[in-house]
């Protein structure tokens, strides 16, 4: 086992790595892993999970809105940077379920202003190349152009 001062100092460590930028739960393991026995950090993740400071949906959400805003990505961009830092598929497919028609526009706005960015270096057939290696559907790619 472990002394309470023991798990009070863990839990400082692990709480200030989650309060300096939104975490995963698997960057935490994988922060901590080396530093910390395992009954321990998983006590502490619990704790914390339980205390609302570690929610892999709320961080899906939030991770989302923040590529929505800053970026021009597709789903799948999107769906990888979150498998990347130990999202939890169904955890990131639900939420892709649920707001589905929200992404949907935000893509056709992406593949717009892409389009618009490249169309005096490119030809129309090399946007559309660029835009599927993007992972882009391609029939927005279509209703787009």
């Amino acid at each position: 086992m472990y002394s309470i001062e023991e798990f009070d100092k863990q839990k400082s460590k692990v709480m200030n790595y989650i309060m300096y930028k939104k975490r995963t739960e698997q960057e935490v393991k994988n922060k901590f892993q080396n530093t910390c026995a395992e009954y321990l950090l998983c006590d502490i993740i619990t704790y914390v999970k339980e205390a609302g400071y570690l929610d892999d949906s709320d961080y899906v959400k939030r991770a989302v809105s923040e590529f929505m805003a800053l970026k021009h990505l597709s789903t799948k961009e999107m769906k990888y940077k979150l498998y990347s830092k130990g999202v939890n598929k169904e955890t990131i497919e639900d939420y892709f379920y649920e707001h589905k028609e929200e992404i949907e526009e935000y893509e056709r706005k992406s593949v717009y202003n892409i389009c618009i960015k490249k169309e005096n270096t490119m030809e129309k057939e090399e946007i559309e190349n660029y835009l599927l290696k993007r992972g882009f559907k391609q029939e927005i790619i279509k209703e787009v152009i």
